[in-house]
């Protein structure tokens, strides 16, 4: 919205400077920031006056969790929503179809988390609403998604999957390019959704990839630095780094109440937008296959539950002591700063990894 002020500017005044996406991002990053500060304690004890019980917390999840963690309010992904919301529209431009496009996903998916709390502290128990419904309608926004980054996509592009460091293979998709699609952001939403079991433990490693993203999303933007890196120019995906911007603003405003002990949790409201944003940027900037290394730790966590379930229906016999893995190594009696520190190291190493395919070739 902000960047219409560039209309009032013959090109070296203060006006002039929303037209750099550096500049927009940064003002999206601190508007954000502000208004998770703001507003996290009002809505923290509105969530308490409502949830007189807080989140329900599984019974068959660690043993401490039933003491330390019973009476915290969830939903506090409210607070990421409406501020990732409130910045982005400041500082993005409106005529941006990649913008709308991961708004729309990031919201959608909000949407179905904010149900399927709102059913869990409604009933007083761990149920929400069924996977089905959860997933029919995530795979809906999805396959929206698929068919929206399909239209965006200039026609070399449209329907073509890249590769990390091979950088000139191109493998052409088609219309299976919306099912793939679909399946990398159901897939990423539901990773960030199993990860988040600690305080603190989802929305760190969120906002590296929301960094890393912001950064790629900046380069393959630029026709400049896709012709140095050697990676495919995608028309306008610059323009998501200002989300990826509010995205970091929005998180540590977040952080800031969801830092053990928790004062919030984020539910399934925050966990479910935030990881279908990041599936979205992925496909928007044909990084798919580098989200699976940036969020390397939201994979290693999805995938321990499947081999949990799968073994154990095979066997009868458990993999982990608890799945996700992070309940394992609290079994194996990890303190809980102890985990979510080192899952945040982990999250690090990992998102180098993933912007260090950049150069690579």
């Amino acid at each position: 919205m902000l960047y219409l002020l560039t209309n009032l500017s013959d090109g070296g005044d203060f006006f002039n400077l929303f037209r750099y996406l550096t500049f927009r991002s940064g003002g999206a990053f601190f508007t954000a920031l502000v208004i998770g500060f703001a507003f996290g304690r009002p809505l923290i004890d509105e969530l308490r006056r409502r949830q007189k019980k807080g989140q329900p917390i599984r019974e068959d999840g660690p043993e401490r969790h039933l003491i330390e963690k019973a009476g915290t309010p969830t939903m506090g992904g409210v607070l990421i929503l409406v501020a990732l919301l409130i910045s982005t529209l400041m500082w993005a431009r409106l005529d941006s179809g990649w913008v709308w496009m991961v708004l729309i996903v990031t919201f959608g998916y909000g949407a179905v988390g904010f149900a399927d709390d709102f059913a869990k502290v409604s009933a007083g128990n761990v149920a929400g609403i069924s996977g089905k419904m959860r997933l029919a309608i995530g795979f809906t926004l999805a396959a929206i998604a698929g068919v929206w980054a399909m239209y965006l996509h200039t026609p070399d592009l449209s329907g073509q999957l890249a590769f990390p460091v091979f950088k000139n293979v191109l493998l052409n998709l088609s219309f299976v390019f919306v099912p793939f699609a679909m399946i990398v952001i159901v897939g990423a939403a539901n990773a960030v959704n199993l990860t988040d079991g600690l305080d603190g433990l989802a929305i760190m490693p969120v906002m590296i990839a929301a960094a890393s993203f912001g950064v790629i999303s900046y380069f393959v933007g630029r026709t400049d630095f896709t012709e140095y890196l050697d990676v495919h120019y995608v028309e306008g995906t610059g323009e998501i780094t200002v989300f990826c911007a509010a995205v970091i603003g929005a998180g540590l405003g977040f952080l800031w109440y969801n830092a053990p002990p928790a004062a919030v949790f984020m539910g399934d409201t925050g966990s479910l937008a935030l990881g279908g944003a990041l599936g979205a940027i992925a496909v928007a900037t044909k990084h798919e296959i580098v989200l699976a290394i940036i969020g390397g730790l939201f994979v290693v966590e999805a995938l321990s539950v499947i081999i949990q379930v799968a073994v154990y229906r095979q066997t009868g016999k458990r993999v982990f002591l608890m799945a996700p893995i992070h309940h394992h190594f609290e079994k194996k009696g990890w303190a809980e700063s102890t985990i979510v520190i080192r899952f945040w190291i982990i999250a690090l190493i990992l998102a180098l990894i993933g912007l260090a395919t950049l150069k690579l070739r």
